[in-house]
C-alpha cells in the first residue's frame, strides 16, 4: 500500500477536504482580517470626503 501523502487527489477524498477546509479558512481569516477593515475605512473615508467636497461646494447646511 502507497503512503497517503503522495495519492494523486482523486486517489484520496480525504486529502481534497482538507485542502478545502484550510483553503476556506484561509478565506475567511482574509475577509475578516484585512478586507472587511480595509473596506470600511475606505467606506467611511469616501463618504466624508463626498460631505467634505459638497460643503466646499455649495456650503454648509442650514438656512443662510
Amino acid at each position: 500500500m502507497s503512503d497517503p501523502k503522495t495519492l494523486d487527489h482523486d486517489e484520496n477524498p480525504a486529502l481534497d477536504a482538507r485542502e478545502e477546509k484550510s483553503r476556506e479558512r484561509n478565506t475567511f481569516l482574509f475577509l475578516t482580517i484585512f478586507l472587511a477593515p480595509i473596506l470600511a475605512v475606505v467606506i467611511v473615508g469616501s463618504y466624508g470626503f463626498f460631505i467634505w467636497m459638497m460643503q466646499i461646494i455649495y456650503g454648509p447646511p442650514g438656512g443662510h
